[in-house]
């Protein structure tokens, strides 16, 4: 295949990767973004693999096989609850990848074209040093996210007097060993920055509360793409460089919006150690509060009677796989003339879209599911808010309580229907790890138990 052959089949797959992104960008397109995506994908590997430039196919091969097996394997596994700290993985051996290709080309330029040993072009020795960095950093960064959603890590911000200063202090370490790097071409520089790289990766994560997971998610996209992106230039791969930048801008823009819909800065996510700095409360009551607690029978009486329903689905909705369950009673309460929708926060669950994935596996109508500024006004003119599993996204402290580490952050206004069913297995806390006001209202009816358990004893009462 010729350069100009090469160059016009990777222009045809990166076109490919924005009609993808287009389509991605509402659930009604989004299987056919997903299949633009993977036609987009085997052009570019098709035209990698055709390239003059690959002498030997036996690596590739083998590469291939363990790679699409342990794919596969995973893809047959994996449980819609695990799908964010499997994307968390995936993006940590992206970042390692990056790496990986940047220390290959350090330690053999000549087979990429960008001088000898000891002798590196400073074009090729700033990109090598930039995509180190953000691969490294994307690296560890992302085994700490997944260490969090996981539990093997405390969900809770860990943080420690002078942090931000020491963050800010290895952080110029970094940026002037990338610069001694483009003048003292030494093996040291090269594995002082990687090790700077891994520990601010770290450092930059830790701090984050396991509210404001789903923004890591989405930044940890971004990074890893711009790594792409900046081992596309030591390779001088167009592909990977038009694939990485559609990623990392695609990431960037969505962490723009995640923060927008947390009240968080951007740029303090960028740096890392945004959120809360300390955990919140432990979960209960406090007080002499108490919460009124119903049956399922209970909850089928309201529902039935109710004209309008606002389903509002967390990540408990998620870890029950609740969600055919809750079509077939959001079903039955159409039957009978109630009108149902489904409100969606953007950081519901643990990464974006999660909520909405799993009610498109469910086959609920698109055109019932709204997003947080199009539905939260109706609220108070809604009979019953029915929230199953979630809980952060519906606390009220965020719009009173200084103190709380999710203050600040739009949420879903369910308080102010008629009645709120809230489902749910304890008084347990969320994952931010703050207590709860909504659960001792007036207007609210605890339904303690399993969600999908829950839901399927309300479609029985119905019947």
């Amino acid at each position: 295949m010729t350069e100009n052959q090469t160059a016009i089949a990777y222009l045809i797959a990166g076109v490919f990767f924005i009609m993808a992104l287009r389509g991605l960008s509402s659930p009604v397109t989004a299987r056919r973004g997903n299949f633009l995506a993977i036609a987009g994908m085997v052009i570019a590997i098709a035209t990698t693999l055709a390239s003059p430039h690959v002498v030997s196919y036996e690596w590739i091969a083998a590469g291939v096989v363990i790679g699409g097996a342990i794919g596969t394997f995973i893809a047959l596994r994996i449980q819609m609850t695990a799908l964010p700290q499997l994307v968390a993985a995936f993006h940590s051996l992206v970042g390692l990848a990056a790496v990986f290709v940047a220390a290959a080309a350090f330690y053999a330029p000549e087979a990429y074209g960008i001088g000898q040993a000891g002798d590196i072009h400073v074009e090729s020795l700033i990109e090598m040093g930039l995509g180190t960095a953000i691969g490294a950093i994307t690296f560890t960064g992302s085994i700490i996210a997944f260490g969090k959603l996981q539990g093997l890590i405390t969900s809770n911000p860990l943080v420690f007097p002078g942090q931000h200063l020491l963050n800010a202090l290895l952080l110029a370490l970094l940026i002037a060993a990338i610069g001694y790097f483009c003048f003292d071409q030494s093996p040291m520089i090269f594995w002082i920055i990687v090790g700077l790289s891994l520990a601010i990766g770290i450092l930059v994560i830790v701090p984050i509360g396991g509210a404001d997971m789903p923004v890591v998610i989405s930044m940890l996209n971004s990074y890893s793409g711009w790594a792409a992106c900046g081992i596309g230039f030591t390779l001088s791969n167009n592909m990977l460089i038009i694939t990485g930048a559609l990623v990392g801008s695609s990431g960037a823009i969505l962490s723009y919006i995640m923060c927008k819909g947390m009240n968080r800065s951007f740029f303090s996510v960028i740096l890392g150690g945004f959120g809360g700095e300390t955990a919140g409360p432990a979960a209960g009551p406090g007080g002499d509060r108490s919460a009124k607690s119903g049956s399922a029978e209970d909850a089928a009486f309201i529902l039935k009677n109710a004209g309008s329903v606002i389903i509002v689905p967390g990540y408990g909705f998620a870890v029950a796989q609740a969600q055919h369950a809750l079509r077939e009673m959001a079903d039955m309460l159409k039957e009978q003339g109630v009108k149902v929708r489904y409100a969606i926060h953007p950081v519901a669950g643990r990464m974006p879209g999660h909520m909405n994935v799993l009610l498109a596996e469910a086959k609920v109508p698109y055109d019932e599911v709204f997003e947080l500024e199009d539905i939260n006004r109706d609220f108070a003119s809604t009979d019953v808010a029915f929230v199953i599993g979630a809980n952060d996204v519906v606390n009220p402290a965020a719009k009173t309580d200084t103190t709380s580490p999710i203050y600040g952050m739009p949420v879903l206004d369910a308080e102010n229907a008629g009645t709120v069913l809230f489902c749910k297995r304890s008084l347990a806390s969320g994952y931010a790890g703050v207590d709860n006001p909504l659960f001792y209202r007036d207007n609210t009816m605890m339904l303690f138990g399993d969600a999908k358990k829950m839901c399927e004893d309300v479609v029985k009462a119905l019947g």
